[in-house]
């Protein structure tokens, strides 16, 4: 790092991965600074810990201080200001998974996490597992994992890192996940997704495999089994060994307790079993710990390790997590950004539950959703819900009704976060669960939710 730029500039620096990049950054003794158009919590809270100074907004201005480095997140486009300005004068300027290869991974034993869902609660229970084994693990994980607090740090072991296979800067449409280099490779699951930067599953693919390719001989790849899209993925081409993991197939298996969604089973490859009882729950869960658990025994954990490390897992932010109980009903924040994961969320709080009323709100935020892509998959997801509320993002690309007349469930649209807090809060009752389901702040919805019912 002696020869590093000193001081850099982040855009996009509230971003999850960029704001890790961040952290990362200031442990190494940068100087660090950056801007963003939306600045809100978990990451301004961390970023502000951590002494950085925030811009609001992309004005060309903020490039008037000295600044030996830019690095540029891939929500930025061309025609912003700042980007023009940087273009114009021949800044330097670095992607932000080039970066983090260059000045982090490059040097570390490094295990990424990759798949259409799960990456962030695997790569928390991975970096966990680690830890619980004494390695100090580094991680950058996209979301604050509760047993550190932090969703970036260096530490002094194997690294951790969310493999997301967005991309990477306007100048660099390759994935993200095509610099990290690793060593252990866990794929957990291969669906379309992005749609507004690929064109189908095909598309997405490809990029797996650039990753793929990437992965050393030495190494170690864990791979779902009984997923088609994963088999077709290492079809391709694959030069690393690879172990498959699932429930009750592959060579590490988990079997779930059907009467106890937090309980299940671990079976190594030797077929040794070893008895978990965690904090989370659901069969999308566990499979989530059992990669982890596989990846982490590729970097020198025995199982039983990381099975009792699962033991004081706390989940990330942001997953199924617990924000409020008022007057007898419970607030949950998840993190949805698929039909897939929305699917996997209510049929875990549904077995977590039983017959309890469960109440879904969802916004479809995503570039993905918005485009209406996964319009028909969209309500056959919500099954699980008694009642369902869907909120209408103004840019939605197709008709939020036809997916409400396709539930089962009674439900609504709504065009403001304000129509769907009134609502909730002239219905919901004692032992109501009330989901919210987002892949942004969603107006602050959980807060205004709980001050509305506290008032009611």
């Amino acid at each position: 790092m002696n020869d590093a730029p000193r001081q850099i500039h982040i855009l996009g620096i509230c971003g999850t991965f960029m704001g890790g990049v961040a952290l990362l950054a200031r442990e190494l003794g940068l100087s660090v600074s950056g801007a963003d158009q939306g600045i809100y919590p978990p990451m301004s809270e961390q970023l502000a810990g951590a002494g950085i100074a925030l811009t609001q907004g992309y004005q060309a201005s903020q490039l008037d201080a000295a600044v030996d480095e830019v690095v540029v997140g891939n929500a930025m486009t061309r025609a912003n200001p700042v980007v023009e300005r940087l273009l114009d004068e021949k800044r330097a300027l670095i992607s932000g998974p080039q970066w983090l290869y260059r000045h982090v991974l490059a040097e570390r034993w490094v295990l990424a996490v990759a798949g259409t869902h799960g990456k962030t609660t695997t790569a928390s229970v991975l970096a966990w597992i680690l830890e619980h084994a004494g390695q100090d693990p580094g991680f950058l994980i996209g979301g604050v994992p509760l047993n550190f607090g932090v969703s970036a740090r260096l530490g002094s072991g194997p690294f951790v890192v969310e493999a997301d296979e967005y991309d990477s800067a306007f100048f660099d449409k390759r994935s993200k996940f095509v610099h990290y280099r690793p060593d252990v490779l866990v794929l957990n699951n291969l669906e379309f997704d992005h749609a507004d930067i690929f064109r189908d599953l095909a598309d997405v693919t490809r990029q797996f495999h650039h990753l793929v390719r990437t992965v050393p001989a030495r190494g170690a790849i864990i791979a779902a089994s009984d997923d088609s899209a994963l088999d077709a993925l290492l079809d391709m081409g694959c030069w690393t060994p690879v172990m498959r993991f699932g429930i009750d197939s592959g060579d590490w298996q988990v079997r779930l307790d059907a009467a106890n969604a937090s309980r299940f089973t671990v079976r190594d490859p030797a077929g040794v079993p070893h008895a978990v009882n965690w904090p989370l729950i659901g069969r999308h869960n566990a499979m989530n710990a059992l990669a982890a658990v596989a990846a982490a025994h590729a970097a020198g954990v025995d199982a039983a390790t990381a099975c009792s490390a699962l033991r004081t897992f706390r989940p990330p932010r942001r997953r199924l997590e617990l924000r409020a109980t008022v007057r007898g009903a419970r607030i949950y924040d998840d993190f949805a950004h698929h039909p897939t994961a929305v699917r996997a969320t209510l049929e875990a709080l549904r077995a977590a539950v039983g017959d309890a009323r469960i109440i879904a709100v969802l916004d479809p935020a995503s570039n993905t959703m918005r485009m209406g892509v996964h319009r028909d998959t969209l309500a056959p997801a919500l099954a699980a819900a008694d009642r369902v509320l869907l909120h209408r993002a103004p840019d939605m690309g197709f008709e939020l009704e036809t997916v409400a007349a396709a539930v089962a469930a009674p439900t609504t649209v709504h065009d403001s976060v304000r129509g769907i807090i009134d609502s909730l809060a002239a219905e919901v009752g004692s032992g109501d669960h009330v989901l919210i389901m987002s892949n942004g702040g969603f107006g602050g919805i959980h807060l205004k939710l709980a001050q509305a019912l506290e008032s009611a």
